[in-house]
């Protein structure tokens, strides 16, 4: 039930969502509100909705308790998700939702929903359960291509993701729990949402509060005229279940990784080289702002596209290719979504005046390419209850990615459900254990030898530009 307010009686009126009020409401005298009807969308693209099941070797158990999770944004299918239990054979199962996009059996989903599986299968609404490659996935989109082998399929209307505004209707079709092609509605509560996470600081989420829960995870969600203008993603939660803040990947990003998919096998984005914070209010004060806004910098990276350019630490970047810099927030999918060689304006105030700064966009190293630079030693560190393989750094790779310290080892490979847990990646750089700083694999192992299952972990890392502590809890075993 939703309740709805008149603008002329100031009475109360109590309908259905997706109805109009009654006769007998309306014979009353009040205002008649017409509420969406979304039958006939779901008639028509409900059929090119999918689900998605993904299956793969299982690595370490996770036998601790779901609270443990640092993280309160939580994928749809982890550790609280029913099925991505280890089964017999010590298989894992993984479940979401997706989208045909091409009658061929192009079909979008989120990396995490796939993110390591061997086995992928997608069932159709006609009860046809077909194979899935994975073409490609992007981790820090969080987008995955798959491809059927079928034709003549359903396929939904691709919108403008741009165009979507806060206040407006929107429908998301998916498997919650597994119940498949479950429809649920709501409104856009906001645009161009960041979280600030070094994973997600380059997609600007759509906001909603259209109930969304573990399954809907790379489903579609629709706009009144039935076009697709995001990609249900992730959900803020306490709990696990919804709570009335979802959050979707613009369609427009998506896209742009699908093409780049198609056409190189992986992703590109831009990159100029500082690390950026917000302005706030005594910042403004004592810089000589005009006004709370902007990026400012903090760091910049020696022989980046920034450092070429003449940008200096304390510069509050205003604005970027053409483009206004509210927040610190702005500029990294402003800046990634900008192909690599592209020449932009950055305009950046300084001692109180606007500077003009031209640069060329650099390229953002992916993830294999930092782990190749780094030698990906699979068999650098032993097994360890963190479930962390690390390897030593080299002074070349120091400098490539810009680490100005002698500690430090790379992580190449997670291998405990823990590890992931807490958000470590290959790529990271470790940079202390507790207290104690590591400068090479012995001394990490060292510093985690004596690491017992109840134990939590503190350790300092470095993920691109960012240092931060990392909290690595070790369940109980039993």
């Amino acid at each position: 039930m939703t309740i709805a307010r008149t603008g002329i009686t100031s009475r109360w009126l109590i309908a259905p969502i997706g109805l109009v009020l009654s006769s007998s409401v309306l014979a009353s005298g009040a205002c008649a509100v017409e509420l969406p009807d979304f039958t006939g969308l779901v008639e028509k693209y409900g059929p090119a909705v999918v689900n998605v099941q993904a299956s793969g070797s299982q690595g370490t158990a996770d036998n601790g308790d779901d609270q443990d999770m640092p993280e309160i944004f939580k994928r749809f299918f982890g550790p609280n998700a029913p099925v991505p239990r280890p089964r017999g054979g010590g298989e894992r199962v993984s479940m979401g939702s997706g989208f045909i996009i091409s009658a061929d059996g192009y079909v979008l989903t989120n990396n995490h929903v796939v993110d390591g599986a061997e086995n992928v299968t997608v069932s159709l609404s006609d009860r046809r359960v077909l194979d899935a490659k994975v073409v490609g996935t992007d981790a820090q989109y969080d987008i995955a291509l798959l491809k059927l082998t079928a034709t003549n399929l359903p396929v939904v209307s691709l919108g403008d993701s741009k165009n979507v505004k806060a206040g407006q209707w929107v429908v998301a079709i998916g498997s919650p729990f597994g119940f498949d092609h479950s429809v649920t509605a709501g409104i856009v509560s906001a645009v161009g949402r960041q979280f600030g996470g070094a994973d997600q600081q380059y997609v600007p989420f759509i906001q909603t509060d259209v109930p969304i829960n573990r399954g809907n995870s790379g489903g579609p969600l629709f706009n009144l005229t039935g076009q697709v203008v995001g990609i249900n993603s992730q959900i803020f939660s306490n709990t696990g279940g919804f709570m009335g803040v979802s959050f979707a990947i613009p369609i427009d990003i998506a896209l742009n990784a699908v093409d780049q998919i198609k056409t190189t096998g992986h992703v590109s984005r831009g990159m100029i080289g500082v690390q950026i914070q917000n302005v706030d209010r005594e910042n403004a004060k004592a810089l000589g702002l005009p006004r709370i806004g902007g990026a400012l910098v903090n760091k910049v990276t020696p022989g980046s596209s920034a450092d070429k350019a003449g940008v200096v630490v304390g510069d509050v970047i205003l604005s970027f290719g053409g483009r206004d810099i509210a927040t610190s927030a702005d500029l990294p999918p402003l800046v990634g979504s900008t192909k690599p060689g592209t020449k932009a304006d950055l305009v950046v105030y300084r001692d109180g005046k606007d500077v003009t700064l031209p640069l060329t966009v650099g390229e953002l190293p992916t993830e294999k390419a930092v782990q190749a630079s780094l030698g990906n030693n699979p068999d650098a560190s032993p097994a360890n209850a963190l479930g962390v393989v690390v390897d030593d750094i080299t002074a070349d790779q120091r400098k490539q990615i810009g680490l100005d310290t002698q500690d430090g080892v790379v992580v190449t490979r997670i291998t405990g459900a823990a590890a992931r847990r807490a958000a470590l990646a290959p790529g990271d750089v470790i940079l202390m254990v507790g207290r104690k700083p590591v400068k090479s694999v012995g001394d990490f192992n060292a510093a985690v030898k004596g690491v017992k299952p109840g134990d939590s972990v503190m350790l300092l890392v470095r993920r691109e530009d960012a240092t931060s502590f990392i909290a690595v809890p070790i369940p109980k075993k039993g």
